[in-house]
């Protein structure tokens, strides 16, 4: 029994369910092979109590943005893992292309020079759709309810994302901000468009908008950083090139598994010429955080490789950014400082 066309029945695992989160943060912490690592994919509003039940617990986090709906409870989770030494990963996804990685590195090493322009864009058009502007939608939908999405909705969903990828790669964040939300749709509670003006301490100035309302956009997220010296983009939507300009010179088209970064082949898996994409970066931040964890179980130094993953003071800076964008619109659109 158990076995037959070439296969073996090794073992017989007893499924292991809970009737709540708390319930299963108790029983895995309690077990001898309990879990070492929980993911929370919920609305916003549960990231930070399923985190905080699981960090208790002892069992490291690798979390959705944002990392909550308030500023006090991301700074109380941030509080919460350094205190109980545990990894809190975020999955601010886009950080873990390769060639996004190679862009923060050709930054980091001076290969544009001083920076002086931080441009990014993410655009998408799902909620322009019809289904999703009719009433019966918005008063259903989790994004457009203030207590599961938080204060703000496309700035949450996916202006978070823009702000930190414009901070990964430039490696510069902005000390204020002028900030302007909009809902195209009448009945929308929270907005579905942002823009935002930046200022950073070294005299850079930078712009960020995020929408869901720019209709033909699918998931258009781009980035241009302009230094003195070069500048570089790259447009997730084709995320296995990299495009860098120097002053006076020609384009230089720079492709994964072409590049020579340790950045770069860190997160690279298959061969030049093979599409690498979304997935794989997921992937990659996985593999960061497990390499992470492993190094804490057994109380060694974190690995230099795994050093850029996101964590809980990613999404603490956030959620600075998210209060910040509400109140320089809030006092119409007024210059306003970005705490760190």
């Amino acid at each position: 029994a158990g076995q037959g066309a070439g296969h073996q029945l090794v073992a017989v695992v007893q499924a292991r369910s809970y009737s709540d989160y708390r319930e299963m943060a108790r029983q895995e912490a309690a077990r001898p092979d309990g879990i070492d690592v929980v993911a929370i994919v919920t609305p916003n509003h549960l990231h930070a109590p399923v985190a905080q039940a699981f960090l208790e617990a002892g069992i490291h986090v690798i979390c959705d943005k944002p990392l909550g709906i308030s500023l006090a409870e991301g700074e109380q989770l941030a509080a919460l893992a350094r205190a109980r030494n545990r990894v809190f990963a975020l999955t601010h996804t886009y950080s873990g292309y390769p060639m996004v990685r190679q862009a923060r590195e050709l930054v980091a090493s001076g290969a544009i020079g001083e920076v002086r322009l931080v441009h990014v864009e993410y655009a998408q058009d799902w909620m322009a759709e019809a289904a999703n502007q009719d009433p019966g939608f918005q008063a259903t939908n989790w994004h457009n309810d203030p207590q599961r999405a938080g204060p703000t909705g496309c700035t949450s969903d996916i202006g978070t994302h823009a702000f930190h990828l414009a901070g990964f790669v430039a490696g510069i964040q902005p000390n204020e901000l002028l900030a302007e939300l909009h809902a195209f749709t009448p009945n929308r509670v929270l907005d579905d468009h942002v823009q935002v003006m930046l200022r950073y301490p070294n005299g850079a100035r930078g712009m960020l908008w995020s929408s869901q309302m720019a209709t033909g956009c699918e998931n258009a997220l781009t980035l241009r950083v302009f230094g003195s010296k070069a500048s570089l983009a790259f447009d997730q939507e084709n995320p296995n090139e990299l495009l860098l300009t120097p002053q006076g010179g020609c384009a230089q088209r720079l492709t994964r598994g072409r590049v020579r970064g340790p950045a770069a082949e860190h997160a690279t898996r298959v061969p030049s010429g093979h599409p690498e994409g979304y997935l794989e970066a997921f992937a990659q931040l996985y593999r960061d955080a497990a390499a992470q964890i492993h190094a804490v179980e057994a109380g060694q130094s974190l690995p230099a490789a795994s050093a850029i993953l996101p964590t809980v003071d990613d999404g603490v800076a956030g959620l600075r950014f998210i209060d910040a964008v509400l109140a320089s619109h809030g006092a119409g659109s007024r210059w306003v400082p970005l705490e760190k």
